[in-house]
């Protein structure tokens, strides 16, 4: 961890225990935002945009939010991707929904990608290259966006208590967000999985174990593990060092990427977000090292599923840091350097479909 990132996260410690909340969770977000790699050079000159601006390398809508039954932004030729917004809980946020082509008519199977800290929705397609996987493969994606009213730094709030259950708070919002677009598409019930980076991981992770029965599997990528923490001090322990706390437990098949250098969220995370899906006494992981193309090894460890867990994966990818795995440049918190985490979460997703109902 950097020293600037180190300096704010104790400075959030120490206005925590003098109960000044606000400021700490402030502090809490400028050390996420500080231990960002640098963004790809974005200029308007490069790329026109008649309804968005860009500033510090974001691109913001300034036009109004489309419905979801708006006109795509891409040609049918290359799917949809539009925009719409859900309120549930008394909470609204807006989405992106990419829709391949020739999907009418068909039930194709759904992915919910949360993004990270300072990310949004078209960066986050951008660096994880979701949406030309869907292209090649048949499949919906659904990116919700954090609204910085909620958090200004785009942060998920997976650390608040009242965000952490079923029912409620964004869980409520983004399981809600999940069955809407599902019902508007036709999506085929049996294959609805969700993913997310960092804070998007953590909430994830947590939307998952609340609703298992609308999604199939969970994709935690530099994420926590349900109940890792529930407030700041516990958060920041967590992130440091793996906090105390364990992790909730949690029936639905989990595949967990994680750089062993990570400064931001401590790779043990990782561990615990995996424990969480693994019963006492489970059969022992399959464990295969390897190496991939563009330069680092890894440690995959796979747990078939048994009498009380869930099957689950555990990918530690070697001198990876806090971003997503063999991602593009073209987006932020990417390591283009690492084994391929969108390709690995989509094999493990589409084998583990919800079984029929009879």
């Amino acid at each position: 961890m950097n020293e600037t990132v180190q300096h704010l996260m104790r400075e959030a410690t120490r206005l925590t225990q003098s109960g000044r909340l606000h400021e700490a969770t402030a502090a809490i977000q400028r050390a996420l935002g500080s231990a960002a790699p640098a963004r790809p050079n974005t200029s308007a000159a490069a790329s026109p945009r008649s309804a968005a601006e860009v500033l510090d390398g974001h691109v913001f809508e300034v036009g109004p939010i489309a419905s979801p039954n708006a006109s795509p932004n891409a040609s049918l030729g290359t799917g949809e991707f539009s925009s719409g917004t859900h309120t549930q809980a008394g909470l609204t946020r807006h989405y992106k929904l990419f829709v391949p082509p020739g999907a009418a008519g068909k039930a194709v199977p759904l992915v919910a990608m949360l993004h990270g800290c300072t990310q949004n929705p078209d960066d986050f397609a951008a660096g994880t290259a979701m949406n030309e996987r869907a292209r090649e493969q048949g499949f919906a994606v659904l990116y919700p966006a954090q609204s910085p009213e909620a958090n200004p730094s785009r942060c998920w709030n997976w650390f608040k208590h009242n965000h952490q259950q079923r029912g409620s708070g964004e869980p409520a919002v983004l399981a809600g967000m999940t069955q809407a677009v599902m019902k508007q598409h036709g999506i085929d019930a049996r294959r609805v999985y969700i993913a997310g980076l960092s804070a998007g991981g953590a909430m994830a992770a947590i939307v998952a174990a609340a609703y298992p029965e609308l999604f199939a599997a969970v994709g935690v990528h530099s994420g926590l593990a349900r109940g890792a923490a529930s407030n700041l001090p516990e958060a920041l322990a967590a992130m440091q060092s793996g906090g105390t706390r364990g992790g909730l437990r949690s029936a639905v098949p989990t595949i967990v990427f994680h750089g062993d250098q990570d400064r931001t969220v401590h790779p043990r995370n990782g561990e615990q977000v995996i424990a969480a899906v693994r019963a006492d006494g489970a059969a022992d992981a399959q464990i295969e090292q390897g190496a991939c193309g563009q330069g680092r090894r890894y440690t995959r460890s796979a747990h078939p599923a048994s009498a009380g867990s869930a099957s689950a994966e555990h990918w530690l990818v070697h001198g990876g840091g806090h971003a997503w795995s063999g991602g593009q440049a073209a987006g932020s918190y990417t390591d283009a350097k690492g084994p391929d985490a969108t390709r690995e979460m989509l094999r493990f997703f589409f084998a583990h479909p919800k079984p029929p109902v009879h």
